[in-house]
Formats: structure tokens, sequence, C-alpha cells
């Protein structure tokens, strides 16, 4: 069955899931080839038994424009991790969840899906872009930040905070990275 590679990005309040609420979600789902299936987007209410980080809460009230994108249209978990799953169980392979940084992204979406959605279609099947690097570029973690990699990875949408523009651009990242790897051809 083929691989699905699920670019999923997750804005929160705060740093730990079950802790702390996932304000939106984004997900990319991308062939190999870098061909882009379909995308998925919502912004969640945040939940009543938990409290917002103060840091991230500072660093949100530089964000002002992310902030409101994240605070509109607001559906209750349970609503948006389930048509979620249903978007995940419509995806023509195996999902793969890829993100920049899974260990911070993954933790929030798995916990969202197993409590409002009863199930977590990727299981552990995850990639941390960053890690992916360190592999391709053959140097040390930390030394395989964004700036560190080549530009012809990058394409042209930036970085803004909000959860599925992040999710696209990571996705194009990771297939630039794998066709780099793996030797397919540019699309």
């Amino acid at each position: 069955m083929l691989e699905i590679y699920v670019s999923t990005d997750v804005e929160t309040d705060g740093p730990v899931a079950g802790k702390h609420s996932m304000l939106s979600i984004g997900s990319a789902a991308y062939m190999a080839d870098k061909s882009l299936l379909s995308t998925f987007f919502a912004n969640l209410e945040t939940l009543p038994e938990f409290v917002a980080d103060a840091g991230t809460a500072a660093w949100w009230a530089t964000q002002p424009e992310a902030w409101a994108a994240c605070r509109q249209n607001l559906e209750h978990p349970r609503e948006a991790m389930t048509r979620y799953l249903t978007w995940l169980k419509a995806l023509p392979g195996r999902p793969v969840f890829v993100a920049y940084p899974a260990a911070f992204d993954f933790p929030f979406v798995y916990w969202y899906l197993t409590q409002y959605a009863g199930e977590n279609p990727f299981g552990y099947s995850v990639i941390d872009i960053k890690t992916y690097a360190m592999a391709v570029l053959r140097k040390p973690y930390r030394a395989c930040g964004k700036k560190s990699m080549p530009s012809d990875w990058f394409g042209p949408v930036g970085h803004t905070h909000v959860a599925l523009d992040d999710a696209l651009e990571q996705g194009s990242l990771f297939c630039n990275m794998l066709r780099a790897n793996l030797g397919f051809p540019a699309p």
C-alpha cells in the first residue's frame, strides 16, 4: 500500500499535549513525488479544563495576524478530530505523519485523535524533518536547521504560524528532501 506523507502543523496555547489546548491543525497530504493530494484545516475551541501557558501567550501577542487566523470559525475538538480522522482514512494509502519538529506536533495530534476521535491511524509512523535532514546532509542534528539546508529544498510558501500554511511549507520541504535523497525527478 502507498505511503502518504501527511505534513502537519499545529498551533497551541502551551507546550504540553494533555495539559494545553491545540488551537489549530493543518495537514497537507503528499505523495513522494510531491503531488499534493488534499489538505485539512481546523481551528479548535480551547479546552476549559486547561490553562494557557504564560510564555506561549506572550509569544502569541507578538503574532497578531496568526493569532486572529487561529481564532476564527472554531470547532469543538470532537467535531474537528472526527472530521480529521475521516479525512485521513479517505487518503489512498497509509498515512505517515511528517512535521518540523515532530516531537512537538505529534503528541498533540496523537492525544487529540485518541481523546476525541477514538483512534490514531498514524500509529507511530512519524518522520521528523530535521532528523531526516541530518541523514541526508550527513551532519550532526544541531547543524541541520533550516538555515543550513540547501535553498532549492524550499518553496515559495513562507512560515506564517498559520497551521495549514506551515503544513504546506513543510510538506514541500520534505518532498524536496526525498527527491534529493532518493533521486526522484523534479516535478
